[in-house]
């Protein structure tokens, strides 16, 4: 082979791969904005005291770990718990969510840390205590999973942040 057909299939590949990149680019800006705005609708069903439609884009099997420690499973015992919650002592508050990474395992999960507020908390179950300014803040990790064109929440784990904890 001459050189200036090696050279034309150096190229041809290279232009191949980075076809596939802005793709796959394309693809994740995608993917990005659709959990983010899933992320978004939490906050809104939230404020809105709304159990079911926070849990509305949790998977069937998901795993829940709430920050007082406490291990369900599945989207009925997640909407369940989040009625009652949004009904008793987070009744009337307002969250705020800010996305902190996102991060594609594969193409089809995400992990999502999200850095979260609760604002004008009042009052809190034992071993939970309510800050002064009344803004509880947490360190949520989603698990998102592509089924079927559709993301998914399937893993929920919300730890507290301890007095003097900075992030990293």
């Amino acid at each position: 082979m001459n050189v200036a057909l090696k050279t034309l299939w150096a190229l041809a590949a290279l232009a191949a791969v980075l076809g596939m990149r802005a793709s796959v680019a394309a693809q994740g800006t995608t993917d990005e904005a659709a959990i983010r705005a899933i992320v978004a609708d939490q906050v809104v069903a939230w404020d809105a005291g709304d159990g079911t439609r926070f849990a509305r884009r949790v998977s069937p099997e998901a795993s829940f770990t709430n920050l007082f420690g406490m291990v369900m499973y599945g989207d009925v015992a997640f909407k369940e718990r989040h009625s009652e919650i949004l009904s008793t002592f987070y009744k009337g508050t307002r969250k705020k969510h800010a996305v902190r990474r996102i991060r594609f395992v594969t193409p089809d999960v995400a992990i999502v840390d999200i850095d979260n507020e609760v604002h004008g908390v009042t009052t809190m179950p034992a071993g939970i205590v309510v800050p002064p300014d009344g803004v509880l803040k947490t360190q949520l990790m989603e698990v998102f999973v592509r089924r079927n064109g559709e993301w998914w929440v399937e893993a929920y784990h919300n730890v507290d942040v301890k007095p003097g904890a900075k992030p990293r």
